[in-house]
């Protein structure tokens, strides 16, 4: 379906944005290289036709944020124990001027680390979030609320 030119061109339209993506999800370099690796192979394999654009975006968003569920669900990632911080590339060259934010972000759940980052981040309006994540408008705005509080609290905390 993808010609070499067009490949390219979606990744790099979109690149940015799934990586980021599967970065605050995961938190980790090799991890995020690995989901964005996965989901541009997804997008070659991928035989439906996008209906505009905006569908090409809410389906690499979709898929991004399947992809990372997959890898905490994974035998492996459960079986596995982590290492102390290892020096790689940090969060302030992803996420720049940012790292306190980025440590507050760290702390909630991925689910909704996924929410203020398509809000946020991407600027998606709540209406997409909610068509992306199949869920209410409604649900996506009390949701957007409570991570905020919850956000807000770390934060102070830290401080």
């Amino acid at each position: 379906m993808y010609t070499n030119e067009s490949i390219d061109s979606v990744i790099s339209l979109y690149s940015d944005m799934v990586y980021r993506l599967a970065f605050s999800h995961t938190g980790s370099k090799s991890d995020a290289d690995d989901i964005f690796q996965e989901v541009f192979l997804k997008l070659i394999d991928c035989t439906t036709p996008f209906q505009s654009e905006e569908h090409r975006k809410a389906w690499l968003i979709r898929v991004t944020i399947n992809c990372c569920n997959q890898l905490w669900r994974s035998a492996w990632r459960r079986h596995t124990v982590p290492l102390d911080h290892l020096p790689e590339e940090s969060e302030e060259t992803i996420f720049p001027q940012e790292s306190a934010l980025f440590c507050a972000l760290q702390k909630l759940p991925a689910k909704d680390r996924d929410l203020i980052h398509l809000f946020y981040y991407e600027q998606l309006s709540v209406r997409e979030i909610a068509s992306i994540l199949s869920q209410r408008e409604s649900t996506i705005r009390s949701r957007l609320t409570r991570t905020r509080q919850k956000l807000k609290s770390i934060l102070e905390e830290d401080n």
